[in-house]
């Protein structure tokens, strides 16, 4: 297998052996847009425990950590191919940090790293406003706004590995992380 990398190359290698595992697979009811709030939403109940005694902090990590974790997996349950969905997630040293993995096709990660291959052309702050323009005039989908966002407003260090399947998948690896409010409860 060979294997291309975009971003943030450190985020690749860090370890969630002591974070969250969890496994969306197809079935009878297929998976769904659904599935992607549902499973954002326990993972910001379960990562933003240790904030809970202040109702800020805690606010705040729900927000960030549940958008985040939503755009990702979205992301592979709207450009899957059918299979598992992988998702780890953890803390790592201030920072939430969360890896989805999924097959994609080879069209899908063509047009995908051609996007990437933008982000690295311009700040993101100047392509988000860029995006919201043209989807202003335009009805095409795929644009972006969702990753932007997160990479503009959110100040998301983000990697993303392509590695060539012999199946005629690619498996896509997206690895995120955000900054978290400090709290003296941690």
């Amino acid at each position: 297998m060979t294997a291309k990398t975009y971003g943030l190359e450190s985020l690749v290698d860090i370890s969630l052996d002591s974070g969250a595992r969890l496994t969306l697979s197809d079935g009878p009811l297929q998976l769904g847009w659904r599935h992607s709030g549902m499973t954002s939403d326990f993972i910001a109940e379960i990562m933003a425990m240790p904030y809970s005694r202040s109702r800020k902090d805690y606010l705040q990590a729900h927000h960030d950590i549940g958008y985040l974790s939503n755009e990702l997996i979205e992301n592979a349950v709207k450009f899957r191919q059918p299979g598992e969905i992988l998702i780890e997630a953890g803390m790592v040293e201030g920072s939430f940090l969360i890896r989805v993995r999924n097959a994609i096709d080879s069209e899908t990660s063509s047009r995908f790293q051609q996007l990437l291959q933008r982000l690295q052309s311009k700040e993101p702050s100047v392509l988000l406003l860029e995006q919201i323009e043209t989807n202003a005039i335009s009805s095409a989908g795929g644009s972006g706004l969702g990753l932007l966002t997160l990479l503009s407003d959110y100040d998301a260090r983000m990697a993303w590995t392509f590695e060539e399947n012999n199946d005629q998948h690619i498996i896509l690896t997206t690895t995120a992380a955000v900054a978290m409010p400090p709290s003296s409860n941690l």
